[in-house]
């Protein structure tokens, strides 16, 4: 018995979830990526609105990145919008 409870230990620290970092971003090409991270539902509220939409953001800065409509740059990547408040992130 002493054997299961330790394995389920075990189990529950292997689907521990990463500590979210003050920068995030979605582009794998960035170097604020953290895979790790995106294997689990990830929330981001801007003013006390969750928003869905968004690509990048900084807690301690107070900013987040979201694409502006279809407007693609040169390289094909969505151009993106700078939005200001007060930012919170969370597993959900």
């Amino acid at each position: 018995m002493n054997d299961t409870i330790t394995n389920n230990a075990v189990s529950n620290d292997a689907t521990a979830r990463p500590a979210l970092p003050d920068r995030l971003s979605v582009n794998p090409r960035s170097p604020h990526y953290v895979k790790e991270i995106f294997q689990h539902d990830v929330g981001i509220t801007l003013n006390g609105k969750d928003r869905f939409d968004v690509e990048e953001y900084c807690i301690s800065e107070g900013w987040v990145k979201v694409a502006a409509a279809k407007a693609l740059d040169r390289r094909g990547q969505p151009l993106l919008m700078t939005l200001k408040g007060t930012v919170a992130a969370s597993y959900r």
